[in-house]
């Protein structure tokens, strides 16, 4: 059995479904599955909790199933965050050097310098510094200043905010899950993570994960983050849209997109039936693969739409050359890149999964993104969070103590 140390767990928590993922830190370093867990996710709306009890019971559902599978205990866990509440601004940090060459200290010192600055309102808190990129007596587009000689360092930096009743509830219902949390991760961040590579980061790019409520964006250039972003609309929204025009049941909806669903009439070939379950006891009614294609279109339009407006508005336009990454549930809906290609007027692939081994093939879909993400992201800081103190502590202090602040509520 896996030493509890060496374990890793991912907790996705979603509109729709509720995920986690289990890893075992192999000897080599790398990351590999060993349990996967999920289950149906009742109390978020458009990926904020709503409902605390049975948020808390789909946890224990998809938590229950992970850990029979990997056979370990789960006693906690790297959890994501989303929803119209994140909010992003860009901000500056200059220091002067204390020696002739910049160390790491200088480095932490300019980019608290740049946080200190970020105007955040009382009800939000931090939830990410990224650093964009360094200047060093004024020369630009340095990537990692450590070492280099000058007298002043600047940064630019990405500040990520959330509400903080937000985070609140998603720890309580964690908590109340009966695990801890180690660290809160950007849902975007973590899917970036798990389907972006280096190249597209250093050339340009939009990741699209297109969830269930949301559908979160995160811009990359030069090998770091420009701009992040979610917006409230996801597959949801075509589900309702299909329930509502095949006057059927939500959960009949979700059957039929996922069978029949096309972002693009273009894309139809022939005439295939679909018999659609009525309402009641009414008799069930017969639409055309067409029918269903003409109700998801408009929306899928009109989600990548907004997607462009955000990339326009954050000052993008043109200059993303390795195109846009969607990835996501909802992003395996046939037709999807084509939309997005053609709406965004950019390259666009299905991003999958990566960077992690065993049971790859049971996450190496554009659903479990966010999970995998969440696990490369705690691999990637793991000797940062366990010399901070905080690997299976259960304070997140690095989230500038809001873990203290539910404990004192709740």
């Amino acid at each position: 059995m896996p030493k509890r140390d060496h374990i890793l767990v991912g907790l996705d928590i979603g509109t729709t479904k509720i995920c986690a993922i289990v890893a075992e830190i192999a000897d080599a370093g790398g990351l590999n599955i060993i349990g996967v867990g999920s289950s149906p996710s009742r109390g978020l709306r458009k990926g904020v909790v709503v409902d605390i009890e049975s948020t808390v019971e789909s946890i224990k559902k998809a938590v229950e199933e992970a850990e029979l599978l990997a056979g370990v205990q789960i006693n906690s866990v790297y959890t994501g965050i989303a929803g119209s509440h994140i909010s992003a601004e860009n901000c500056k940090g200059v220091v002067a050097l204390k020696r002739a060459e910049v160390t790491r200290e200088d480095i932490q010192r300019a980019i608290e310098s740049a946080r200190t600055l970020a105007v955040i309102p009382h009800e939000r808190r931090i939830l990410h510094v990224l650093p964009r990129e360094f200047m060093v007596d004024g020369q630009e587009g340095v990537r990692e200043p450590l070492g280099l000689s000058g007298n002043r360092l600047e940064v630019n930096v990405h500040v990520i905010t959330g509400a903080v009743t937000s985070a609140q509830n998603i720890v309580k219902c964690v908590n109340r899950a009966g695990l801890d949390v180690v660290d809160i991760i950007l849902q975007p961040l973590a899917s970036s993570e798990a389907v972006l590579s280096q190249e597209e980061r250093d050339l340009g790019v939009v990741m699209v994960d297109l969830g269930g409520g949301t559908t979160d964006l995160a811009i990359f250039l030069d090998g770091s983050i420009r701009h992040s972003a979610v917006l409230p609309i996801g597959g949801q929204n075509l589900t309702k849209d299909l329930a509502f025009g095949l006057l059927t049941s939500q959960t009949e909806a979700e059957k039929i997109k996922t069978q029949y669903g096309v972002a693009r009439t273009e894309l139809i070939t022939g005439h295939q039936i679909v018999d659609v379950p009525s309402v009641g006891d009414r008799p069930a009614r017969i639409f055309s693969r067409r029918d269903v294609a003409e109700i998801l279109e408009p929306r899928v339009d009109e989600m990548f739409e907004l997607v462009r407006r955000e990339i326009t508005r954050a000052g993008y336009e043109g200059i993303l050359g390795a195109g846009v990454v969607i990835t996501g549930g909802t992003s395996l809906l046939e037709g999807m890149p084509d939309t997005a290609e053609k709406v965004l007027n950019l390259p666009a692939r299905r991003g999958m999964p990566s960077g992690v081994g065993a049971l790859r093939d049971q996450v190496s879909h554009p659903s479990h993104s966010t999970g995998v993400g969440l696990l490369l992201h705690a691999r990637r800081h793991v000797d940062e969070l366990e010399t901070a103190g905080l690997r299976n502590g259960g304070t997140w202090a690095r989230m500038f103590g809001w873990t203290k602040k539910v404990l004192e509520v709740f």
